[in-house]
């Protein structure tokens, strides 16, 4: 049984969509963000060294990081749905989006988070963030032009891990004026499987 360490508004939701989507039975550990900080909870750090979600457990195996996760859940139980066919190079473009997500397109969206607290203090450095988010996001755009997800015209992990990307950016209010990223956005929050990992995990403040 696949164990999902899930705390409210985190990356943990799309795991949970992720399951629903190839419809894997699954139990949930929940933890809740403390309201002032909005830092997870000391809790974590009984199955995260980092004290960080998502975390889950498969029959006793712990694995941590999204795209981690993710190629673990498809890879062991996914029975081919949901990644194309590994001999292929649209492989190759799949697995570059798992790292892409928080290996680069999370970066600048993360800074704004943060650096947006410093007042005055931190606007030297906004044009550079506002630079990167652009560009980022431009780069999905013109990904997603003429495509109904990433990887063509199926849904792929891709989707799935690189969705909590877009969704912070409409937090953010930086997503409005990418066109194929909103169309997409709307695609995946339509998904049968998402509403119902909603259902599951609770209040997610980012499915906007």
């Amino acid at each position: 049984m696949i164990v999902v360490h899930h705390l409210n508004d985190s990356r943990s939701q799309r795991i949970l969509w992720l399951l629903e989507e190839l419809g894997l039975p699954y139990e949930i550990v929940r933890y809740q963000r403390d309201a002032q900080t909005r830092l997870a909870p000391p809790e974590l750090k009984a199955v995260s060294p980092l004290g960080k979600s998502p975390v889950i457990t498969d029959d006793g195996v712990r694995v941590m990081e999204s795209g981690a996760i993710v190629d673990h859940v498809i890879r062991r139980h996914g029975g081919g749905r949901l990644q194309p066919d590994p001999a292929t190079p649209a492989y190759d473009e799949y697995v570059q989006w798992l790292h892409y997500a928080e290996g680069s397109a999370m970066l600048p969206l993360m800074l704004h988070l943060y650096v947006s607290r410093l007042g005055e203090a931190g606007a030297p450095l906004a044009p550079r963030i506002e630079g990167e988010i652009a560009n980022h996001l431009g780069h999905l755009d013109a990904s997603l032009r003429g495509r109904e997800y990433l990887m063509g015209d199926r849904l792929t992990g891709a989707d799935v891990q690189m969705s909590f990307v877009a969704e912070l950016a409409g937090k953010l209010g930086k997503r409005a004026r990418y066109t194929a990223v909103e169309a997409w956005v709307a695609r995946l929050h339509a998904r049968p499987a998402y509403k119902a990992a909603l259902e599951r995990g609770g209040p997610y403040g980012l499915a906007q």
